[in-house]
């Protein structure tokens, strides 16, 4: 059986010591060999050795010294040496000590007499210390704090002992007179430590007697007289009025720890509206005033948890909460985003939105290396008020519209999602975006942002004069035609080998020049065959124009949306414009360029050609242009519209629900409160003394006091660990904390013998960590014991607890029984919680999890939906593929689920099924995580999971 330890002492792993060597040093007349020797002889003490030849030496060589280190490692190895014998009694020679112990007791020096004393309150003999309590009490009269200090823990440790209520019965009463008298803030802390721990009665006279002074007490102090409160109000609710006074007054004092504790504690003892808010007002204080990352993620945790029970209080803070954007940190940031989103209501949501654009303009200045991702973060958390508060869009759109050109291309195409929802939930400022939208899309650099905004401009230009600025926009931004020269595809493969040279003149300008009467000048030919080939011309996108490049480095992709969008152009302009002529020009000329933009892809020029969809997709529009019909117009130029209609009402529904769902899990009664305090008797109770008791009825009214609902799953939590025939019956509750495991284990001696030095030894397997080893006990006949341990997670992984019991019977001590008990395995899903995010962060998280785990579908079930309900159910994931998209019976399903781990960790699965002709379900089920533990037990536990299904 291991030992306790109670200190931890550095050394170096080297060629350990010999006792011999060690017992010359010891003897010698040189401090430095015998401090060297010492700490070499705690070392190997500490190690498991037991060199019980150097107690004498020590006795009679290292006693005797003056020096303060010999005499600190004297004490370093009387604290862990054996001082008891196998059956606990006193070894005789530990007499020899006490003598040594008195003399330190009484030493001139203060040094020596406080870490003696500090020895002492690791000493668990009684025996060793009976006779030194005289010259432990003298020592509370010492001159220097330092003593007095220790002195009183030395009180405290000796009157905790089991006899140590007989050993020093006047304890708390001596402490008391001390503490009376004491001007030291750590002594006078220690004092009412004791009294907290040993005689809380005295404690809370004390504190009562001195409640105007609390302000000026220490800062230590202060944070056990917080500890008593908590404790005291724990065990009797209806005193807690006056201890919350007392918390109040403790929110001015200077200690930020002070401030922190009490603010924590108010919130935890009361539900008072005044109380609440004058916590949320101290972490908002804390938040700006602390320098440290740390501790503002940990204050804004605790915010976190004021807004999901106090929500009307937190409304009111947004604001002050927003104030911790300053901070340069991105995991404040966006906690504090996300904070500040749920608390907007329509009445703070024009000041969250001024902020949030300031935020967005400094972006552009700063230097800041993240500036990109934190712009991205604040155009989201603009886009939720805007989506939340459509009427604040106008006031926003046009700022972020500037951000298209993004260098951040996740930025950029956060705006542009962004305009394309709010141009069709706000018709009112369709023309002035389209407008903006026509007059920056040069600048747009990245494919997926052109993509995004050529729909745009396809779906939402409605009058003639817009139709006629995006088709010349397209023209402009794509060049003169062809984009290839006969001359340049014969040359294409020398030019791919040797290093091109750009010429200077023809990137000088990302704009376009504007001439006289307006309008933009086109690029010529000239300029045009002085560029660089295409695999260089990729990002950098210069005075040729942005789609032009794009397309020249080959995304055939965004050709076929330029293709799209010219088409449904053209289709609107026969519409709109009356003149057949300038209809059949524009036609023309849409066909003109998507002809090249085939030409280009199946030709030389280009080191890969076009893929077979961008094909096909332009040569649909060819065939459109040349014969238009009724029919097409329609699907054109209203179905796609509609379905995007559908897909945001679907999205809100989807968001609608959810906020309902939440809703739903609170408590509260439907009917507003009648409130009745007015009825109450107000003798001598404050204000929030009134409120907390409101708010104490409130709970119980609505059943917050009682947690009766875990019961049901109590019974689950019960293991059996040995068989009922076994000598020594054992069963365990489990209970699974976030960072840890508790075992409640019952012990039960089924014999008619008496067990002794039964352990119970437990090892594990897995990410998990043993805390303390459980002591040993001693088992009357037919009695039970209960034993817990801890045990630590680090990470989500399905782990493994076993190990057995060891016992020894009175009628034969020497031989030890052992009894294996049944392996307790501790479930991934304890662990996993489910939880949504964008598709576009599951497929950017998908392509970076390197750990993947295939499990092919093995099911009786024969309903495609009825397996991934089954699924989501086993894993406790969510799925984020929307109701409308997995609707309707084809034989197919594809389904993408997260969840996120207590640790932080992301789960992602993939389920891909087919209906086979016979009926039956085949396909995989895919699953991508950071972590090699989370893909393999949730592998294991879907494989598991769908067999049982059968």
């Amino acid at each position: 059986m291991e030992k306790s330890c109670t200190l931890i002492v550095h050394f170096d792993k080297g060629t350990p010591a010999l006792a011999n060597e060690i017992k010359e040093a010891l003897e010698g007349n040189d401090v430095a060999s015998k401090i060297d020797a010492l700490k070499k002889a705690i070392m190997l003490l500490l190690n498991g050795e037991t060199i019980p030849q150097l107690f004498i030496t020590i006795i009679r060589y290292v006693l005797p010294s003056e020096d303060h280190t010999v005499q600190k490692l004297l004490l370093l190895y009387l604290e862990i040496i054996d001082k008891t014998d196998s059956r606990g009694k006193v070894l005789p020679e530990m007499i020899l000590i006490c003598q040594n112990l008195r003399n330190n007791l009484q030493h001139p020096n203060e040094y020596i007499r406080g870490v003696t004393l500090r020895f002492l309150c690791r000493l668990n003999e009684s025996e060793i210390i009976e006779p030194l309590i005289p010259s432990i009490l003298s020592n509370l009269e010492h001159r220097h704090p330092f003593v007095r200090r220790n002195a009183v823990l030395a009180v405290m440790s000796v009157y905790k002992l089991p006899q140590g209520e007989q050993l020093l019965d006047s304890a708390p009463e001596i402490v008391d007179k001390f503490l009376s008298t004491e001007q030291d803030p750590s002594s006078k802390r220690n004092a009412f430590l004791m009294l907290f721990s040993c005689a809380q009665d005295r404690a809370i006279n004390y504190l009562f007697s001195n409640i105007d002074r609390i302000n000026d007490w220490g800062e230590q102090l202060q944070m056990v007289v917080l500890e008593l409160i908590r404790k005291v109000c724990r065990n009797n609710k209806g005193e807690k009025g006056k201890y919350i006074k007392i918390i109040i007054s403790l929110l001015n004092a200077p200690s930020t720890a002070v401030i922190y504790e009490c603010a924590s504690t108010l919130v935890s003892l009361s539900s008072a509206p005044t109380a609440i808010r004058a916590a949320a007002s101290t972490y908002c204080q804390l938040l700006l005033s602390q320098s440290d990352n740390n501790v503002k993620l940990i204050v804004l945790d605790r915010l976190n948890e004021l807004k999901s029970s106090n929500r009307e209080i937190m409304v009111e803070m947004v604001m002050d909460v927003l104030r911790a954007l300053s901070t340069p940190n991105l995991d404040i940031r966006r906690k504090t985003l996300d904070i500040a989103l749920e608390l907007i209501t329509p009445r703070n949501i024009d000041e969250v939105v001024m902020m949030l654009k300031k935020e967005v303009v400094k972006t552009q200045s700063g230097e800041h290396e993240k500036n990109g991702e934190y712009r991205q973060m604040l155009v989201q958390a603009i886009h939720t008020c805007a989506i939340k508060f459509p009427e604040v869009a106008s006031t926003v759109v046009h700022l972020l519209m500037d951000f298209l050109g993004d260098t951040n291309v996740a930025s950029a195409m956060d705006v542009v999602v962004f305009v394309r929802e709010i141009i069709e939930t706000n018709p009112k400022l369709r023309i002035s975006i389209i407008t903006r939208l026509l007059d920056t899309f040069y600048q747009i650099r990245a494919a997926r942002v052109c993509s995004c905004a050529l729909w745009i401009i396809g779906e939402y230009c409605l009058s003639l004069s817009e139709v006629d600025s995006g088709i010349t926009t397209i023209k402009q931004c794509l060049g003169d035609l062809p984009f290839y020269t006969a001359t340049e595809e014969g040359e294409a493969q020398e030019a791919s080998k040797t290093t091109p040279q750009v010429n200077s003149t023809t990137v000088s300008s990302r704009r376009p020049a504007i001439l006289a009467d307006g309008t933009y000048a086109t690029q010529s030919a000239a300029l045009e065959t002085a560029m660089s080939p295409p695999t260089l011309v990729q990002g950098s996108l210069s005075s040729i124009g942005n789609l032009r490049s794009l397309i020249l480095s080959g995304d055939f992709f965004l050709g076929a949306v330029v293709a799209c969008t010219l088409t449904k152009l053209v289709l609107r302009l026969e519409e709109v414009q009356t003149s057949k002529v300038e209809v059949n020009k524009a036609s023309t000329q849409a066909l003109l360029i998507i002809v090249s933009m085939l030409q280009l892809g199946q030709s030389s020029f280009l080191p890969h050609p076009i893929d077979n969809d961008s094909y096909d997709r332009i040569v649909l529009c060819i065939r459109l242009l040349c014969n238009t019909g009724d029919e097409i117009r329609k699907i054109w130029l209203q179905s796609c519209r509609q379905s995007f209609v559908k897909m945001l009402a679907d999205k809100q529904r989807r968001e609608t629900e959810e906020i309902k769902a939440k809703a739903q899990i609170s408590n509260a009664q439907p009917d507003d409160l009648i409130d009745f305090y007015h009825l109450k008797s107000r003798k001598g109770m404050s204000q929030l003394e009134l409120e907390d008791e409101v708010q104490d009825d409130l709970k119980r009214a609505t059943g917050e006091f009682t947690k009766d609902g875990d019961d049901a799953n109590k019974l689950n939590r019960i293991l059996q660990l040995t068989g009922f025939s076994d000598p020594v019956y054992a069963e365990a509750y489990v209970t699974v904390h976030h960072y840890d495991i508790v075992l409640d284990v019952t012990v039960i001696n089924r014999t008619k013998e008496t067990l002794q030095n039964l352990c119970l030894e437990l090892a594990t397997m897995g990410d998990l960590k043993l805390v303390e080893r459980p002591q040993n006990y001693t088992l009357a006949p037919e009695s039970s014991k209960q034993i817990k341990a801890n045990i630590k997670v680090s990470s989500t992984e399905t782990g493994v607890i076993f190990g057995n019991i060891v016992y020894e019977t009175s009628s034969n001590v020497l031989e030890r029984t052992v009894i294996v008990l049944n392996d307790i395995h501790i479930d991934i899903m304890d662990y996993i919680s489910p939880a949504s995010c964008a598709d576009v962060a599951f497929r950017t998280m998908w392509a970076e999890f390197e750990w993947e785990n295939k499990v092919a579908v093995n099911t009786v079930l024969q309903d495609e939906r009825e397996f991934l309900n089954h699924i989501m159910k086993s894993t406790n994931m969510k799925c984020l593929t929307p109701p409308s998209a997995l609707e309707g019976d084809c034989g197919f399903l594809a389904a993408n689920l997260y969840a996120k781990s207590v640790f932080g960790e992301d789960a992602l699965v993939n389920v891909s099924i087919e209906k086979q002709s016979d009926g039956k379900l085949s396909g995989y089920i895919r699953i991508r995580s950071k972590t090699q533990g989370i893909a393999l037990s949730l592998g294991d536990k879907i494989t598991l999971k769908q067999k049982g299904a059968a």
